[in-house]
């Protein structure tokens, strides 16, 4: 996929890049393998607002997609697919018995390729397999983190983690954050990077772009009201007169709120932190 760029007949088309769609399916997805999607807004089961500037966007069916990839089976890819409810591209798969799953999309996928799932898969780009079957320094997507879970980990566009070595029952991945840890050796993974990497590069141009997909305008917390914010108030222009917090007075600037010690026994090292 390639970035598309406008000329500027507008002011919104002026700083608009976008990822072109040529390559992808024109239709509507496949209706049995969709739900309806019903937007929560941002508010709980109470109808009180938990996730602040969420609202709006257009109507979108969710699809169901298959990360679990269980059994041991040949696919082949019918078409790929842009999917509303998530930043990668999805493909339509179907088996020798005719039945339809979505998957993620890896980069490089084409139309007609044949893929598998199984323990003993050749190692090509889409294939999904047991962690023990992959070598290492292999690039794999849509990890599990308990074995028959369902993939959990890097699933985003151009996302991918990379198999270091083994210990034991585990084997040891490198994410991208930085972060090395151990995974039970009998989770599957996927070969290959997701699809889409070019999504990081893109710049919505207007307003307007970020109301279709359902974000509604952020207030800054200086400009409020002493009663609404904690940086609120104040004669004048002021920067808030502590360090960044939430509304909710939580700090904005480095708080670690991971905290989960069943988990911590598996991580090697800890992502690298980012400079000031």
């Amino acid at each position: 996929m390639t970035l598309k760029t406008f000329k500027p007949y507008t002011k919104s088309t002026r700083g608009t890049i976008l990822v072109s769609k040529s390559n992808l399916w024109k239709g509507k997805p496949y209706k049995p393998l969709t739900s309806s999607k019903r937007s929560s807004k941002g508010r709980n089961n109470l109808g009180r607002i938990t996730s602040r500037n969420h609202g709006g966007g257009h109507k979108q069916r969710y699809r169901n997609i298959d990360f679990h990839r269980s059994g041991s089976f040949v696919v082949e890819v019918e078409r790929i697919e842009y999917d509303p409810n998530r930043s990668s591209y999805i493909i339509l798969v179907k088996n020798d018995k005719e039945k339809k799953y979505y998957y993620i999309a890896p980069q490089g996928i084409k139309v007609g390729d044949k893929i598998e799932n199984g323990e003993n898969c050749e190692i090509k780009n889409g294939n999904c397999m047991e962690l023990k079957n992959i070598p290492s320094g292999m690039q794999i997507h849509n990890v599990e983190i308990i074995p028959g879970g369902g993939g959990k980990i890097a699933r985003s566009a151009g996302n991918s983690v990379t198999i270091s070595g083994t210990d034991g029952k585990y084997s040891i991945i490198r994410m991208s954050s930085g972060e090395i840890r151990k995974i039970d050796s009998r989770s599957r993974a996927t070969i290959g990077v997701v699809s889409n990497p070019d999504q990081k590069n893109i710049k919505i141009g207007k307003a307007g772009r970020s109301r279709w997909l359902g974000i509604r305008p952020h207030t800054r917390g200086v400009v409020m009201n002493p009663v609404d914010h904690p940086h609120g108030g104040g004669e004048g222009k002021t920067a808030g007169g502590r360090h960044p917090v939430s509304r909710t007075g939580q700090s904005a600037k480095g708080l670690k709120t991971r905290d989960n010690k069943k988990t911590d026994k598996f991580i090697i090292r800890r992502r690298k932190r980012k400079k000031a």
